[in-house]
């Protein structure tokens, strides 16, 4: 890789892995609901106004409404999960569970996409699922049913991450591609259409305590307009430039930034349990993403 992929790779897990500092800053503050229809529609209107600024043709090929489901299964859904589990874990914990993503990819495929896994990849599940038993049950946060139920929150975002990437190729890739920029927007049009009803009822019927002061609102702005429409813009332009499976190697790097994040700006302890239970769960993405060698032609 170039050196200037290097420095965007670093940049987009730096970003990533902020995004958990940012949720953990406003969530008990506002409250989920709040935290992810805020996030979301401030990633809308920054993806609108980049698309804006290049001048992007706004030709959707009949795909904005495949674009919009992927937004709730690849942003609604997990944003409001990850947002739910900032109550209780965290955000390093939040962060190390997100790297689940590509095993929960091959659990997804070899169930409803006949894709069969090989060994490595076996073997990276069940070693990820010993990391998150690791994390989950030695670390300093107390260990009981609220702590289960945010891992819980956190894997279900990670599966519908999983199952978005075959939804994408599905939906969008395999029926003649689709300019990536409008993909991000769409997605985050379709998950915006999600929540936005959900903000509505929860917002009249049991109104957050407080709506928070200028750094909430600027930390807000921040997870919407950096955490999401830039990191957009960052990632496609990796994928472009270095392919998807170099650019996945984001996933082992924001971990680190997501625990020094909370270290540093929350004061969260760094246990023993960050570093085993992480250790394992980036050795289990590494045999999922590891190439494949290819057959000597006989």
């Amino acid at each position: 890789m170039k050196t200037t992929d290097i420095i965007r790779l670093i940049s987009l897990a730096a970003i990533w892995g902020a995004s958990f500092l940012f949720m953990r800053m406003v969530v008990p503050v506002m409250g989920a609901i709040p935290t992810a229809f805020f996030r979301v529609l401030f990633g809308t209107a920054g993806l609108a106004l980049i698309l804006l600024i290049m001048r992007v043709r706004w030709d959707f090929k009949k795909k904005l409404g495949a674009a919009m489901a992927l937004g709730v299964i690849n942003s609604g859904i997990p944003f409001v999960m990850f947002s739910l589990a900032a109550k209780v874990l965290p955000a390093g914990y939040s962060a190390i569970l997100n790297a689940t993503t590509p095993l929960m990819g091959v659990v997804i495929g070899a169930l409803f996409f006949s894709e069969r896994p090989n060994g490595f990849k076996i073997m990276g599940v069940f070693i990820g699922i010993a990391g998150v038993a690791v994390l989950t049950s030695t670390g300093p946060v107390q260990f009981n049913t609220q702590l289960l139920i945010a891992a819980a929150e956190c894997l279900f975002a990670t599966t519908c991450y999983g199952l978005a990437s075959f939804l994408t190729k599905k939906w969008i890739s395999a029926k003649g591609g689709l300019d990536s920029k409008l993909v991000a927007f769409g997605s985050q049009l379709g998950a915006l259409t999600l929540i936005l009803p959900v903000f509505a009822y929860s917002s009249t019927t049991q109104a957050p305590a407080s709506w928070g002061n200028s750094t909430v609102w600027l930390t807000l702005a921040a997870l919407g307009l950096v955490c999401t429409a830039l990191a957009y813009i960052l990632y496609f332009r990796l994928i472009a430039d270095i392919g998807p499976v170099k650019s996945l190697t984001v996933t082992f790097l924001i971990p680190l930034f997501g625990v020094l994040w909370g270290a540093v700006f929350l004061n969260e302890r760094i246990t023993a349990a960050h570093v085993a239970g992480g250790a394992l769960i980036g050795l289990a993405v590494w045999l999922v993403l590891r190439p494949e060698r290819a057959k000597l032609a006989g």
